[in-house]
């Protein structure tokens, strides 16, 4: 498997039902490979169709790589969530980050 994406609702209130938080995972030896890219479009098409609105992520400031995928993709960014996310395992475990909150409003579901 060279990646994964993956969306779920981000509330169960009927006023966010087009609204999901997603994720998508490239295994480091197929990054720089468009795999991302991908993934990325094909979750934004499936999203359109299924007449979600706005999809929305996270990312750690420091993954330049895919900030500049989702930038490139359309998204933007929204702002930065100090210290929401708390590490639970690796080499900084225990250390808090911050998060770059981005989406992308659709042109064309919910409107």
């Amino acid at each position: 498997m060279l990646g994964w994406a993956a969306a779920s609702a981000v509330s169960d209130r009927c006023v966010y039902a087009g609204v999901v938080e997603y994720s998508v995972y490239v295994d480091p030896g197929a990054q720089g490979r468009g795999v991302g890219r991908l993934l990325l479009d094909a979750l934004i098409t499936s999203t359109e169709t299924a007449g979600i609105w706005t999809i929305q992520s996270g990312i750690f400031p420091e993954n330049a790589a895919s900030l500049a995928l989702h930038r490139a993709a359309g998204l933007r960014d929204v702002g930065t969530r100090q210290r929401v996310g708390h590490m639970t395992h690796g080499p900084l475990a225990g250390t808090w980050r911050d998060v770059i909150s981005i989406e992308r409003r659709s042109d064309t579901a919910g409107r």
